[in-house]
């Protein structure tokens, strides 16, 4: 069904230098058969965007310019694919941004996050959602209820992360966990960890104002980085999100006996060093977690749950034509902000 003017070009964001981002057109692109025409309504500005914002790159992986960034996304499909049976023209959704081959050895053990060969929106040299029309395949988008907006929708992605890294840890009911890094991945994790019935949920900050949003969202505990201390051999699970170095040795120090330190952040160096005598005498389990499978109708349910509180998280929203202010604005990590929006399509 193909209800677009392909004749008409798309407003994209794109980055065209070191924090250098100006509003481009792009054409807009056609539909597979399996695929839906989704109307980008909002997008959260990620913590992997400011590293290629700032930098350039993350490890390996370098930007191309121009590149077009974005994967937290939610929006309305406009047109459908000839193969397509779970969606129709209007439908509001969210789009899960990676897509894997869905034939290797990972796919087929459902650990399609670790996919070779998986398309990554935005991730380079792929295009991400900051323009006003994504194609995606149907079996990687999800309807979102009346009840959420397309901005508390975006939150979708980062509480994937954060529901697969305590997936990881096999949190279990009653158990103790430390989250180290206030930031939307972090306070995704608080609201993750809350539902899995985490008995106590500290979490750390150096900014006042994100520790009280974390106890918004299930977190029992705050610690307010440097002034106070973070309790030693305590916690059964530390997740950090931050990839500071001193959070990392913090967090092995908080760890009791055979606890489980989770490490979702990216350092910005490749080595960070890590007191591997006291994880041996201690018996300590060290987990990455790389994205997500498997989680995004689990996240929509919680998002759904948290529904009068979610939007503490989302702290400034921007037009297209604002993309400039809106990248700096997230860059302050430092400060308040908390999660960036912009929309596409106003």
């Amino acid at each position: 069904m193909r209800t677009v003017d392909r004749n008409q070009k798309m407003q994209v964001a794109s980055l065209i230098g070191l924090s250098q981002v100006e509003v481009d057109y792009d054409t807009i692109p056609e539909v597979l058969p399996n695929e839906v025409l989704v109307k980008v309504e909002a997008v959260g500005i990620c913590g992997s965007d400011i590293h290629y914002y700032q930098h350039g790159h993350i490890g390996a992986r370098t930007v191309q310019y121009p590149h077009i960034q974005g994967h937290e996304f939610a929006g309305t499909v406009v047109e459908i694919g000839e193969e397509v049976t779970n969606f129709a023209v209007g439908d509001r959704v969210t789009v899960e941004p990676g897509v894997p081959c869905r034939k290797c050895e990972k796919c087929r053990n459902g650990k399609y996050n670790l996919c070779d060969k998986v398309v990554f929106l935005s991730t380079p040299p792929h295009k991400g959602a900051l323009r006003q029309y994504v194609s995606h395949p149907e079996d990687f988008v999800f309807p979102i209820p009346d009840e959420l907006t397309f901005e508390e929708a975006t939150l979708a992605e980062p509480l994937s992360v954060a529901i697969h890294a305590l997936r990881r840890a096999n949190l279990r009911p009653g158990m103790r966990v430390l989250i180290t890094g206030m930031g939307p991945v972090g306070l995704m994790c608080a609201c993750a960890a809350s539902f899995y019935n985490a008995s106590e949920i500290f979490v750390t900050d150096m900014v006042e104002h994100k520790l009280q949003v974390a106890v918004g969202l299930g977190a029992t505990n705050t610690v307010h980085i440097p002034a106070e201390e973070i309790p030693k051999d305590y916690f059964d699970i530390v997740i950090e999100t931050s990839g500071a170095k001193p959070a990392i040795q913090s967090g092995i120090q908080a760890l009791k006996k055979g606890g489980k330190l989770v490490s979702i952040g990216f350092p910005k160096g490749a080595e960070v060093p890590i007191d591997l005598t006291l994880m041996l005498q201690r018996e300590l389990d060290l987990i990455t977690v790389y994205r997500y499978a498997n989680t995004f109708p689990l996240a929509i349910t919680i998002l759904k749950e948290l529904k009068e509180v979610i939007g503490t998280v989302i702290t400034s929203t921007f037009e297209l034509k604002d993309i400039s202010e809106a990248m700096k604005k997230a860059t302050e990590t430092h400060l308040d902000s908390i999660k960036v929006i912009v929309y596409p399509s106003k």
